[in-house]
């Protein structure tokens, strides 16, 4: 079968994989689409520590079940559309035992510490598949990448009280508008990108800031009364946007860092303490986030060309990945048709 495989940083090519093994527990799957992710982008740029080469990346999968192990339920059939839970959990370290699978201690992400989706076959176990055959093969491919912001919203307890600013708009970004616009908060959407946050904006986020041709401290200020954002989600991974997002929360408020920035932050300890700041993780997602993305897809039937930025062939994914990596902060989701 055909694969996109990153054989070593900055080097992307097609190359020919034998078709996986199907054990009893697993569904193997015909790919449909998958996205690059914000982690494809790092291993490509050698950028990701947790990558080895080479490597097959993909974890956004949008496919068809075709062949179910011998173990598998009833509740699994060939044909039906699928996506995919990409990671692993032990359920027995800590975070597991608490059911926080999303932040399993030895996870392995699909595309990331073991080979992903980026081929036209991949098996998984059966309980990493998820049915939904009222989406379409291209929603299909987004479930993943928007239950992160909606998780980053559930991790924060946000409600209708709430304002929430939002650092980022890419997709990550773009799934904690739409979850905290579904909660009923009042947004603010912040980023460098006049077009990022103009979909922002049509995603539902009721103010937006540039922050490069705007002061972000004077439009917080104005938008929110004096008081700062009650919630702030980092999701730019910018050691100036971690900083901003402690300067920025009204006292009292939760910060929800979902970005990895790429170099260790100073954190202004005193704001920290005075504002008596709930500072916080996020990490992947649960399948409750899943279950609530694919709902959303299913009932509100979003405009996919304000998510997706791109559609190619598995022949141009290299030159796009290539293209994305020389402009990083263009493109929102680029969706690879297997």
């Amino acid at each position: 079968m055909k694969a996109i495989e990153i054989a070593k940083a900055g080097e992307i090519k097609i190359v020919e994989r034998p078709l996986p093994e199907v054990g009893s527990g697993d569904v193997l799957l015909k790919v449909k689409y998958v996205g690059f992710c914000g982690s494809d982008l790092s291993t490509f740029l050698g950028k990701n520590p947790m990558v080895t080469y080479p490597r097959i990346p993909g974890h956004e999968i949008s496919a068809e079940i075709v062949t179910l192990g011998s173990q598998v339920p009833d509740s699994l059939a060939i044909g039906q559309n699928v996506t995919v839970v990409p990671y692993t959990h032990c359920g027995q370290c800590t975070s597991c035992k608490q059911k926080r699978y999303n932040a399993c201690r030895y996870n392995q992400t699909l595309g990331v510490q073991r080979d992903g989706a980026m081929a036209e076959f991949v098996a998984v176990p059966w309980e990493k598949v998820l049915v939904a055959n009222a989406l379409n093969a291209i929603q299909l491919a987004l479930v993943e990448p928007l239950t992160v912001g909606f998780h980053a919203i559930d991790n924060a307890r946000v409600t209708d009280s709430d304002t929430v600013l939002v650092f980022g708009c890419g997709m990550i970004g773009a799934g904690a508008i739409i979850r905290a616009v579904l909660r009923g908060a009042t947004v603010i959407a912040v980023d460098i990108d006049d077009e990022k946050l103009t979909v922002a904006k049509q995603l539902g986020a009721d103010f937006t800031i540039n922050s490069r041709t705007q002061d972000l401290h004077d439009e917080v200020q104005a938008i929110t009364h004096g008081d700062g954002p009650s919630v702030v989600v980092e999701a730019a991974g910018n050691p100036h946007t971690y900083r901003s997002a402690i300067e920025e929360v009204a006292f009292a408020g939760r910060v929800v860092c979902i970005g990895y920035a790429g170099a260790d932050v100073a954190i202004p300890t005193k704001l920290w303490v005075q504002k008596e700041l709930e500072i916080m993780g996020s990490r992947n997602a649960n399948p409750a986030d899943f279950e609530a993305v694919i709902k959303y897809l299913s009932k509100t039937s979003p405009n996919l060309d304000l998510l997706v930025s791109k559609v190619v062939t598995v022949q141009k994914a290299g030159l796009m990945m290539k293209t994305w990596a020389e402009s990083p902060g263009s493109l929102l989701k680029i969706l690879v048709q297997f």
